[in-house]
């Protein structure tokens, strides 16, 4: 009998799982998109020659929103530097999201994608969740879960990718 939940949960687990899509591997350059930042329509390729840091989060999710005042921090240090974040919310609710933003003094761009395109295209479904591009557009790192983003460790690792990726 309990042999019998256990796939019966396994399966249901492996049933609503979403579908698998491949993230960008290092190395590889990440897939281009489209966004909205302030009612100007912009391409990630049209960021070639910034570093960027590229996070999936919600304001529903509770690590995204112990991480969400580091990035800022970290945007305030290191976007003087060349570092490009781009925060892509997955909220569904446009008034939670600007809720969130204005409360929270979020300066850094930040795009709503309640379709989960930019997700899917991605791979990922786990928030928060965070592509390090290099000037080339090309993935330095995929870090799941959240960070101290202005952690010295973390800002001199940023530092180096910004001063070893030829602009």
């Amino acid at each position: 009998m309990v042999l019998a939940l256990v796939a019966v949960a396994l399966l249901a687990a492996l049933w609503s799982s979403p579908p698998v899509v491949e993230s960008p591997q290092p190395s590889e350059e990440v897939p281009d998109f489209s966004f909205d930042v302030n009612g100007r329509a912009l391409e990630l390729s049209a960021l070639r020659g910034q570093v960027v840091l590229l996070n999936f989060w919600a304001s529903w999710c509770p690590p995204c929103v112990a991480e969400m005042p580091s990035l800022e921090r970290l945007h305030q240090r290191l976007g003087p530097r060349g570092l490009y974040i781009l925060g892509v919310s997955v909220d569904a609710d446009r008034a939670a999201y600007e809720t969130f933003l204005r409360d929270n003094k979020i300066t850094f761009p930040n795009y709503r994608d309640p379709d989960r395109r930019l997700s899917t295209l991605y791979g990922t479904f786990k928030y928060p969740e965070t592509f390090i591009i290099d000037r080339q557009g090309r993935l330095v790192r995929k870090i799941i879960g959240p960070l101290e983003w202005d952690d010295p460790q973390v800002v001199e690792f940023l530092t180096r990718v910004l001063d070893t990726s030829p602009g």
